[in-house]
């Protein structure tokens, strides 16, 4: 039987990402398993034309963006009230998301991704699909796509 000891969970802080760290944390429980909760920040462009940012002014916008997903982690966290005696990772990182994904995969050893189905929303995503459909074609480890 598959009983997942490391789950990575990305959170985009939607609803259906909700729902897919709820099923994550009920594996949790009943798998003992230890939980890594991702979210993935939009790169900081530090030059738009003849605009460009500091590389300080680039610095704090980084901290600030890192700061308030955290936040909204915690805040995800404890709207859901199931974390009682799981261990729970949280961890902001910039860039394109299915790398990233794909990336925290690698570098914790998960056993098993959960995350949402996803909605095809722009051109981008109706071109190349959605972000879990990625994952699921190109991740080493077990995918579990919840639907909302």
């Amino acid at each position: 039987m598959f009983a997942p000891k490391k789950i990575l969970v990305p959170t985009d802080f939607s609803a259906d990402s909700d729902e897919a760290l709820k099923n994550a944390l009920d594996m949790a429980k009943q798998y003992h398993s230890k939980v890594f909760l991702l979210h993935v920040t939009e790169p900081v462009i530090q030059c738009i034309g003849e605009f460009v940012l500091e590389d300080e002014d680039v610095k704090k916008v980084r901290e600030k963006e890192a700061r308030t997903s955290q936040e909204q982690m915690e805040a995800e966290l404890n709207r859901l009230g199931m974390t009682e005696g799981i261990d729970i990772v949280t961890e902001v990182r910039e860039g394109e998301p299915v790398s990233e994904i794909l990336r925290e995969q690698e570098e914790r050893d998960v056993d098993l991704i959960v995350m949402p189905q996803g909605r095809k929303k722009g051109l981008f995503d109706r071109i190349i699909g959605p972000i879990s459909t990625r994952v699921m074609e190109q991740a080493s480890r077990p995918v579990l796509i919840v639907r909302h």
